[in-house]
């Protein structure tokens, strides 16, 4: 999420230092000078900053898409920097504290309790379940889920407490309604919004941001509701100076505030679906605040669609990626973000950095621009590697809420797939069969990635290598292989079938 910065800040003749505790994070190649410091360690890079300051070179410091900008704000106060105060950066970064700021400033915002450790049983919420638990004090949604009852609280607060950096949890109400990401930029007080997106949220009881679509589709009315509630809240935690990151919900009784950040946002939007839809670098604008310098270009240059979408897997180990030039070369298709590799370890994401990977798409309208990031995302095939005790223990799984099933099957055809024979692969090979069920085949139903089964079919003929040509003679693969299908897409069934050869 740094690349853009990064490169940006270079295009405008700067050197660029990059910090990061990772040597081997993915765009330190792209900076003139890379310090091995941990993000956290804010005196660590107050140092840093200090002894450049005093060669005379440090002109600014900034951070886009990651949630330390309160340590960029603690080097600015410091050093005498452009930026805003470190108590605003806490404000926007520490949960506890902003809940607080906004319940001053008389602001819509959930009410809230703050927990330090698992709650009793029959912990009594002052307000009625659901309930959202989260860390104070992380991002991408880790350890964030919706909770229904005390027996969910208690397992919730344990879950949320192993990713808070201070073991702080709170517990907030549940906003209903769609929810929309902000990218706004702050200079001596006057804010510019830089994209207001609808964010595409799936797998109750967790919030996977299955992607983004930039613009939103909101009416004019309902988004300047939106970015006025918005803009309040990072009044009231004291974003003057620098960039602002809103996640809101447009609940029954209105704009509502999820969280607001003094920072870019992560998740692709400004430095990507922004910067496409509207021909606008917020970037280049966070870098100058950065810099002390108003900043410029602001103005859309047009008034395209962005569309982010992510590609997420089962449980397993990585054997191989298929389809990934089929889906970089589409039609509309600008980058294709891998985050996994053959061998790698993957699961059903519980949050948003557990994804495989993404896919960004532009087009001269929404329509366009969605159908070519979901073809584009349904492109990417992971086969995985057979047996696996986590692959086997998800597909045995059936009926849990969590993970889901891939397809949901009505009563009548749950039956007719219990009715069916079961594999008999003796002496299979390439030329192994399968059993047919066109019952299922013909009814329509489409996965959670919008995947028909006779689309999620052709994926396993496609990664397996194998014809499964229609027959009832053996050797089959039978009531094992569409079970596995519908509990875990074309994933599943490819396992399956790969256990047969």
């Amino acid at each position: 999420m740094q690349g853009p910065a990064l490169r940006i800040a270079r295009e405008m003749g700067l050197t660029v230092i990059a910090v990061d505790g990772d040597p081997n994070a993915p765009c330190v190649p792209w900076a003139d000078r890379f310090e091995h410091i941990d993000l956290k360690d804010k005196e660590g890079i107050e140092k840093l900053a200090r002894s450049m300051q005093t060669e005379g070179t440090l002109a600014g410091i900034m951070t886009a898409g990651t949630d330390f900008s309160a340590t960029v704000a603690w080097v600015a106060e410091r050093l005498g920097l452009p930026g805003i105060p470190y108590a605003a950066a806490l404000n926007a970064s520490d949960k506890e504290r902003m809940r607080e700021c906004f319940k001053a400033a008389g602001l819509p915002s959930p009410r809230f309790i703050i927990l330090k450790a698992p709650a009793p049983p029959e912990f009594p919420l002052p307000f009625a379940y659901p309930a959202v638990v989260k860390p104070v004090d992380n991002m991408g949604a880790r350890g964030c889920r919706r909770v229904n009852n005390p027996a969910e609280l208690d397992a919730g607060v344990r879950d949320a407490l192993a990713f808070s950096r201070s073991s702080r949890v709170i517990v907030e109400e549940y906003m209903e309604g769609p929810e929309l990401s902000v990218d706004a930029l702050v200079y001596n007080g006057k804010m510019t919004i830089c994209g207001l997106a609808d964010r595409h949220i799936f797998f109750p009881p967790y919030f996977i941001e299955m992607g983004h679509t930039m613009p939103s589709v909101l009416g004019e009315a309902e988004a300047t509701a939106i970015l006025q509630v918005f803009e309040a809240g990072a009044k009231a935690l004291g974003i003057t100076n620098g960039a602002a990151k809103g996640d809101m919900k447009l609940t029954p009784a209105g704009p509502m505030i999820g969280e607001i950040a003094a920072r870019l946002s992560g998740g692709y939007m400004s430095g990507w679906t922004y910067p496409y839809a509207s021909g606008v670098l917020a970037t280049k604008g966070a870098i100058q605040i950065a810099l002390g310098l108003p900043p410029d270009g602001l103005v859309p240059k047009r008034r395209w669609t962005s569309a982010e979408r992510a590609f997420i897997s089962i449980p397993g180990r990585v054997r191989a990626i298929i389809g990934m030039e089929s889906a970089r070369t589409g039609e509309y298709v600008r980058d294709l973000f891998l985050r996994i590799a053959p061998g790698s370890r993957v699961k059903f994401p519980e949050n948003n950095v557990t994804k495989c990977g993404n896919v960004i798409t532009a087009g001269p309208d929404r329509e366009t621009a969605v159908l070519a990031a979901e073809e584009a995302a349904r492109a990417v095939l992971i086969r995985l590697t057979a047996p696996d005790p986590e692959t086997e223990a998800f597909l045995i799984g059936e009926g849990s809420d969590f993970p889901p099933s891939a397809f949901v099957l009505p009563e009548t055809l749950r039956l007719k797939l219990e009715g069916l024979s079961r594999s008999n692969t003796a002496g299979g090979g390439s030329e192994i069969g399968l059993l047919p069920f066109p019952e299922l085949l013909e009814s329509g139903l489409k996965d959670y990635t919008g995947r028909t089964v006779p689309e999620s079919l052709e994926a396993v003929r496609a990664i397996t290598g194998l014809s499964l040509a229609f027959t009832e003679k053996p050797p089959v693969l039978g009531r094992e292989f569409w079970e596995a299908l519908v509990r875990g897409g074309y994933q599943g069934a490819a396992y399956r079938a790969d256990l047969s050869e």
